[in-house]
């Protein structure tokens, strides 16, 4: 703790019928010992005489953290670091925004602590994990491609970014040595995620079913085996896989995104919101997941919802075809006839555009 505070500490009054340096020390030593709620009521008993104490606030933060009330900690890490700018602080606030699916604020945080601390390897890899969860593989690229000698686990997140982003051959130079360092879950799940990208189908459910095999609780392992399965033709099988990714991780965003997918063809709308909302939940924002929840309302008689949510995607994504084809639909059962004979004319465009730029294309 900084020699300041400390000293500070010494100059105040009593707290009560103890010192705040023995409130301290005695909260202190509790959160050493997981005795997390008693150092939270020391802490806060300092805090009452003495709220603009940042470290205290910090520590506070760290308490409540290490009891799971994130969310509490949240705001005292933001208390604290209102009164004073502190890296490791703003780190903590990170993996608590992390560990409550606040991926993007997560992000956020972890930019400005690797302006502050470049050279810190925790926070390249969690940033590159929130990266990765929230689908932003040129992020991932742009952040892991200069990192000097990197060890096997920045090569696969490395390596991921790149197959995801659609640049193979690349992501393949980049996991060589992961693939050379034996079978492994983790060469496996890259083989097949490989090729699944390259429509390989056949042998990316073979890679990824062994990967499963060596590890069945590799994150991510059955999200991709599923959808592997799925593009296959069998989604009893697929369903099964994002049940199991689920109950490993039910914030996976692609099982959730997946399962809900499932149920909406299945004409359970009311199961398939809930998927959809928890996916939204892992990636605010995300246009695919919000399309998905305007077909299901739509599908279920919600038309004014979901005309005005596809409104909304299409001024982000003009050119997404299939949600034009479903706001033409929404248009129909509305009556307006001529917003929806607009819509159709743009899908048949966009069909042509697609059509003239696709291989062979006369």
């Amino acid at each position: 703790m900084n020699r300041w505070f400390v000293t500070l500490l010494f100059a105040m009054p009593l707290c009560g019928q103890r010192s705040p340096q023995e409130l301290l020390k005695e909260a202190t030593e509790l959160q050493q010992s997981g005795k997390f709620e008693q150092a939270i009521e020391d802490y806060r008993e300092i805090l009452k005489a003495y709220p603009d104490l940042a470290p205290v606030r910090s520590n506070l933060g760290a308490a409540l953290a290490g009891s799971g009330r994130y969310t509490e900690a949240i705001e005292e890490y933001n208390r604290a670091l209102s009164k004073e700018a502190n890296p490791r602080v703003r780190l903590n606030l990170a993996l608590a925004y992390y560990k409550t699916l606040q991926l993007q604020k997560a992000a956020d945080t972890l930019v400005m602590v690797h302006g502050e601390e470049p050279a810190n390897q925790q926070v390249v890899t969690l940033l590159a994990d929130c990266y990765l969860r929230l689908g932003r593989n040129s992020d991932v690229i742009t952040l892991l491609s200069p990192v000097a000698q990197p060890d096997l686990g920045i090569r696969y997140m490395l390596g991921t970014a790149l197959i995801r982003d659609g640049r193979v051959e690349q992501g393949q130079v980049v996991i060589d040595p992961i693939l050379k360092n034996g079978d492994s879950a983790e060469a496996r799940l890259l083989m097949g995620t490989t090729k699944l990208m390259v429509n390989d189908l056949n042998g990316a459910v073979s890679d990824l079913r062994k990967a499963v095999e060596l590890n069945p609780n590799l994150p991510d392992v059955y999200s991709y085996y599923g959808s592997a399965l799925l593009s296959t033709g069998d989604p009893a099988s697929a369903r099964q896989a994002f049940e199991k990714e689920l109950a490993l991780d039910p914030n996976s965003f692609e099982a959730n995104l997946r399962m809900g997918v499932l149920l909406r063809q299945d004409e359970d709308s009311a199961n398939a919101l809930k998927y959809f909302d928890h996916a939204l939940l892992v990636r605010p924002g995300d246009i695919g997941v919000r399309y998905q929840i305007a077909a299901t309302e739509l599908g279920v008689g919600q038309v004014e919802n979901a005309r005005k949510e596809l409104e909304a995607i299409l001024k982000e994504a003009p050119n997404f075809t299939e949600a034009h084809v479903t706001l033409a639909t929404a248009y129909y059962r509305e009556k307006r006839k001529a917003d929806g004979d607009r819509e159709r004319a743009t899908v048949t465009r966009l069909n042509a555009e697609k059509q003239a730029i696709e291989p062979g294309a006369k």
